[in-house]
Formats: structure tokens, C-alpha cells, sequence
């Protein structure tokens, strides 16, 4: 009996055309990341003519999708939702917390919480909420 459930990953739904911009920086900032796939919307469509009607990156191995909306949501991102990377050296946890705090804001500060030596928690400037630990 063939599995019901194809597969599970987060879907980021970008406001404002941002989309292209936010997974290209992820995929420059984060080793071992790539865009495996964009599709776009054509003319007449519902989205702006070139903006993402679905595309599908990786990060460090983790698929995710992503849309443009072409609806004006009352809602965002929000930090409940985030992604954890856990970073191998103290060196990378600095340098990935330095790129994504740009033109974001931290939660969190990089500091020793008790739980790890070095941790922090920031929003990065398209709204995608990051926590970086190295234990």
C-alpha cells in the first residue's frame, strides 16, 4: 500500500515580492544550500507576471517551499514559527547570526543561556525568524 503522506516541509509564504530576493540570500549565506526549483506567474495570471508562484530550496539539506502571494494578507511571519540551525563551530554560529541580523533584529543576543554556549534568536530583515545554537 503506497504511503498517504508524500512528504512534510515548512512553506513560506513571502508578502510584497520578496520571495526570489529572501531564497537567494538563504541559499548564499547558509553552506550546503541551494534553489532546486522556480516556477513563476505568466502574464494574466493571479501574481505579478515573473514573481514566485511556488519555488522549492534547500538548506543545508532541508526542503522548503515558498510562494509570492499574490494576496495581501493582515498577517506575517511571526518568531513561533523559526528555524533551528545548530552550527559546528563558534566562528559560524557569529558569522551566520551577523548575516541574517542585517537590516533584522535580534530576540535574543548571542550569549551562554545555560542551555548552550553560545545561542541567539533574530528576525531576519524578511520577517523569517532564526535560532542559532552551538552547544
Amino acid at each position: 500500500m503506497p504511503n498517504p503522506v508524500k512528504s512534510v516541509r515548512p512553506f513560506l509564504m513571502f508578502q510584497g515580492g520578496r520571495c526570489e530576493e529572501a531564497i537567494t540570500f538563504y541559499t548564499s549565506v547558509l553552506p550546503e544550500s541551494q534553489i532546486a526549483d522556480i516556477k513563476r506567474y505568466g502574464p494574466g495570471e493571479m501574481g505579478a507576471e515573473g514573481s514566485v508562484f511556488r519555488a522549492t530550496f534547500e538548506l543545508a539539506g532541508q526542503q522548503v517551499d515558498c510562494i509570492d502571494s499574490p494576496v495581501k494578507h493582515a498577517f506575517d511571519f511571526t518568531p513561533s514559527f523559526s528555524f533551528f540551525v545548530e552550527c559546528g563551530t563558534e566562528e559560524e554560529l557569529g558569522r551566520l547570526a551577523g548575516a541574517l541580523a542585517e537590516g533584522g533584529a535580534f530576540l535574543m543576543p548571542i550569549d551562554n543561556y545555560g542551555f548552550s554556549r553560545k545561542f541567539c534568536w533574530l528576525n531576519d530583515r524578511f520577517g523569517i525568524s532564526w535560532q542559532l545554537n552551538f552547544e
